[in-house]
């Protein structure tokens, strides 16, 4: 339990120290936008191979990519539900600020703290909560919101295609069904900047936290993330009562409230969506998050 609390600690400690090199002008946001660069091309790719290169491929587990497409639609059609009174504008932040999973800048980072043998899983739910956040979820979104939406094929799968993350899920996936072994020397080279993956990931996280909210953006801002996490804890009781393993229960726990994905942040702004309320949503789940996936790692012990 102390282990626990320590390593929980140590990464909010990194985040608002990423924070605090923000606000008294030592970075700013736009090194984070650098820093995400590196991690997403550099640090996270590293630590795939790392964690993947032992992977034994199983239908059980290889459904997991089926299970976060679930996931991601079961977000958005409560959240469609439940919408209320929004115009379309604020409906689309809903469903965007609502919707999808952070995994490669947040849940990876994670568990490389906390429960490393979970990686695998974990990595393999992104590839489908990556096919979602490429453009699924925005095809789902423009449906849900009734406006004109032409889903464009090519550039969906060149979204793909250029997703450095995406690509090494891919490959890793077909050389562990295929049995084929990951060098050991490629193991070597790489372990040490997969390292410095959660570092560097929680203190891009810090540099990104905003805590300006326009008045008017209060209430569509707790409104959404009370839907987003109320339905995350819905899927973290269903899960609990299903015939699955002890770290399968685990995984899908913790990844049913992890934050809001970077991708979708970016979705709500080029929707119509203001800068400072995505952004303030954005880091607030951030902060929520945190603790209760430290409070799942607890439960399942």
């Amino acid at each position: 339990m102390k282990e626990i609390l320590i390593s929980a600690f140590s990464l909010l400690f990194i985040i608002f120290l990423g924070y605090l090199f923000k606000r008294f002008g030592i970075f700013s946001k736009a090194d984070g936008n650098r820093l995400s660069q590196i991690i997403l091309n550099l640090t996270l790719p590293a630590a795939i191979v790392v964690n993947l290169a032992q992977l034994n491929v199983s239908f059980n587990i290889t459904a997991l990519i089926a299970i976060a497409v679930f996931f991601t639609l079961v977000q958005l059609l409560f959240l469609r539900l439940f919408k209320g009174r929004q115009s379309q504008r604020e409906l689309s932040f809903s469903l965007y600020m609502g919707s999808g999973f952070n995994i490669g800048n947040f849940t990876l980072p994670f568990a490389q703290s906390f429960i490393p043998q979970a990686i695998p899983l974990i990595s393999l739910f992104d590839i489908g909560n990556s096919i979602m956040l490429a453009g699924g979820t925005g095809l789902v979104v423009e449906a849900l919101t009734g406006e004109n939406y032409v889903f464009n094929l090519k550039a969906f799968l060149q979204k793909l295609g250029r997703s450095v993350p995406f690509m090494c899920y891919l490959v890793l996936l077909l050389l562990r069904t295929a049995s084929i072994a990951i060098p050991e020397m490629l193991i070597t080279v790489v372990a040490p900047i997969a390292s410095a993956n959660t570092f560097l990931s929680m203190f891009m996280i810090g540099l990104y936290l905003e805590f300006k909210l326009p008045h008017y953006a209060w209430l569509l801002v707790l409104k959404t993330l009370l839907l987003r996490y109320t339905i995350g804890l819905i899927l973290v009781v269903i899960v609990c009562f299903t015939p699955i393993n002890h770290l399968m229960k685990l995984v899908l726990s913790i990844l049913a409230v992890t934050p809001i994905p970077i991708f979708n942040v970016m979705n709500a702004v080029l929707s119509g969506s203001d800068e400072e309320s995505v952004g303030f949503c954005s880091s607030l789940s951030f902060l929520i998050s945190l603790p209760l996936m430290t409070a799942l790692i607890f439960i399942y012990r």
